[in-house]
């Protein structure tokens, strides 16, 4: 188990993997001129929004959630609050603005923010309960709650998002981890199993599902388990120095 939950792994929701398709904005009127705006200056997008007083049916929402998905590709997680929170007030479609409150969520827990991320996520599950974007919020919440020291919380939303989602790897992944926290190892044993016949797998499930196997007394397995983790965090080190 690591020593440190803020630095153990957690899904951070959906619509982050690479490759990034360039964003674009629409309508025209928001296009901003690279030789003369900084493209990813923090004001921009709000100046522009207020200077022509746009109104939500001449406003793309999906591509303003493709704006806050590029700042968090470069690290300006700030900035990306911001797309995303305009992305929600925008949208006139509820799963769209269901995934901008997760990815604004994200986008605050990359900050620390874990108040303001749990009210994203909050307000996430409020427009729809058991969609795939629901899950997604439930385990970051889940998260969130454990950082802010609401541990009891973060479990029952762990256990949430696995009943929405019952395909959903990293969600049993994380629910393994609370449930580790709280010594209930075979439990937890059972969540990193079925994550792992999700096809979930990294450095930091082998270390716990070692960890519960020790305490259920399974020794030999568990040794085995350490050290595959260790074979695992070896060959993801060599890439890196590639």
């Amino acid at each position: 188990m690591t020593d440190d939950p803020e630095k153990h792994s957690f899904s951070e929701g959906q619509g982050f993997d690479d490759p990034y398709e360039a964003f674009d904005i629409d309508p025209p009127e928001l296009e901003v001129d690279p030789d003369q705006v900084d493209p990813v200056d923090s004001r921009v997008l709000t100046d522009m929004l207020d200077e022509h007083n746009v109104g939500a049916e001449d406003v793309d929402a999906d591509s303003l959630v493709d704006v806050g998905l590029e700042y968090m590709r470069i690290n300006r997680h700030e900035q990306a609050t911001d797309a995303f929170e305009r992305a929600a007030r925008y949208a006139t479609d509820d799963r769209i603005e269901q995934e901008a409150w997760v990815n604004k969520g994200a986008a605050h827990a990359e900050l620390e923010e874990y108040d303001a991320a749990i009210g994203a996520y909050r307000e996430a599950i409020d427009i729809h309960g058991d969609s795939d974007h629901a899950a997604t919020a439930e385990t970051n919440l889940a998260y969130a709650l454990w950082e802010f020291g609401r541990t009891e919380e973060a479990l029952e939303h762990a256990e949430r998002a696995v009943e929405i989602d019952p395909r959903f790897a990293q969600a049993w992944y994380n629910r393994g981890f609370f449930l580790n926290e709280r010594g209930l190892a075979e439990d937890a044993l059972n969540c990193f199993e079925n994550a792992q016949r999700l096809g979930f797998k990294n450095v930091e499930l082998l270390e716990e599902k070692a960890v519960a196997l020790e305490e259920i007394g399974e020794d030999e397995r568990a040794e085995e388990v350490a050290e595959e983790a260790e074979e695992l965090r070896k060959q993801q080190e060599e890439k890196l120095v590639e």
